[in-house]
């Protein structure tokens, strides 16, 4: 493929498996916008692949391998990548190897990225929230790295906070799809937190227990909170068009978040999402953002839960 076909073929993949994060992405300048949407393919068809999806959606004729083995794959391939080896290989990986030649991305992180999907494939649970946060960094704190790389980040503390915002997104992700996962068999939330409601895994998809989901969605969207604001400081550091995608991004995600909330138990069968209405006033205080920037990062809080270096 070619840089255009690439572009077309990345393009196409966000369209179809994030209508939040595409309608942020058109706000970067082109060139950075081309390579974040390559990054994008790239994480989409991993968790297609591990899922036996696409876009989120069964595949016509499933993929027989272990999951285990997918994974294999996918590490044998995103290797390739790195070095430039991409005949033969699915397009996501020759979108991947352009991003790398263009922004110097690291192994490790992707190596990081692919070690989340291992945990879900594993079927790891969580005992604490430090515990979770370990598993959000990984399919999503490490990504919020490779995107700033992308946009030209490379002072650590400014990494700190993109990792944050990763960590917002995967907390409000889990937060609102609590109910649909549980169906699927995937529990996030931190047993010790279902032992204080005195649930089990089986009572999430309960309605009858719909109170007490809330409570633990609530508790998610408010572990989520000082990671938004921390990320909210860092959006500063960013070129500017960059700083306007990021903080339509951060203002969309969030919104998500406090519609669960506002919801409150009423929410427990729903799919929370944004309206096009509400992603149009994102947009704008996404620029204001970008336009009001603050007097620089200051110490990040040392309660944060912090990404391994």
């Amino acid at each position: 493929m070619n840089g255009s076909d690439l572009a077309a073929f990345s393009a196409a993949s966000i369209a179809k498996g994030s209508k939040s994060f595409a309608a942020a992405s058109r706000l970067f300048d082109e060139e950075t916008r081309q390579s974040v949407v390559m990054l994008y393919a790239w994480c989409r068809h991993c968790d297609d692949v591990v899922d036996g999806q696409e876009a989120g959606s069964a595949l016509r004729e499933a993929d027989e391998r272990p999951p285990l083995e997918r994974i294999a794959g996918l590490r044998r391939d995103t290797e390739a990548a790195f070095e430039g080896r991409t005949d033969g290989l699915h397009p996501a990986f020759a979108a991947l190897a352009e991003v790398v030649r263009r922004h110097d991305l690291r192994r490790a992180d992707a190596a990081e990225h692919l070690a989340g999907f291992a945990m879900d494939v594993e079927e790891e649970r969580y005992r604490t929230l430090d515990d979770l946060l370990l598993y959000c960094w990984r399919v999503a704190g490490v990504v919020g790295v490779m995107m700033a790389r992308i946009m030209g980040v490379r002072d650590e503390a400014v990494l700190d906070r993109a990792s944050d915002l990763g960590l917002a997104f995967q907390l409000t992700n889990i937060a609102r799809d609590v109910v649909d996962d549980a169906v699927a068999g995937r529990v996030y939330l931190p047993a010790e937190w279902l032992e204080q409601e005195g649930m089990t895994a089986r009572d999430l998809t309960d309605p009858l227990r719909a109170d007490a989901v809330f409570r633990l969605r609530h508790r998610l969207v408010e572990a989520a909170e000082p990671y938004y604001a921390s990320a909210r400081i860092g959006v500063d550091a960013l070129p500017r068009r960059s700083a306007w995608a990021v903080g339509t991004a951060l203002g969309i995600y969030r919104l998500i978040g406090l519609k669960l909330v506002e919801r409150g138990p009423q929410a427990f069968a729903e799919r929370i999402s944004t309206t096009k209405g509400e992603k149009i006033a994102a947009i704008g205080r996404g620029a204001a953002m970008a336009v009001a920037r603050g007097g620089g990062l200051g110490a990040r809080s040392s309660l944060l839960w912090t990404r391994p270096r």
